[in-house]
């Protein structure tokens, strides 16, 4: 079992959740399904490890700086699987 990220809800109104997520190596996010799009900005470099329902596991690397965006209905655990604190601003697009 892995120690939980620290999750700072930063907006949450009609249009818009925005989540600052703070991991230390080896931390998770813990299991979760995503009910809106979204995107994530990367505040540091970010390696991560994702578990997928399936029990397989992929990396994702996305620099500083960098995005990604993803569709509603992702199930998943993000582990940081560097060495280093990670940090990323999740970005929910709630529907209208």
């Amino acid at each position: 079992m892995r120690n939980p990220c620290t999750a700072t809800l930063l907006v949450d109104d009609e249009k818009t959740r925005v989540t600052r997520f703070d991991f230390a190596p080896n931390e998770e996010t813990g299991w979760h399904e995503h009910g809106y799009d979204y995107v994530i900005t990367a505040v540091s470099n970010c390696h991560m490890r994702l578990e997928h329902p399936d029990g397989s596991e992929t990396e994702a690397h996305v620099p500083a700086g960098g995005a990604y965006r993803r569709a509603a209905g992702i199930r998943h655990n993000v582990i940081n699987a560097s060495e280093q604190m990670m940090t990323f601003i999740e970005v929910e697009l709630k529907k209208d």
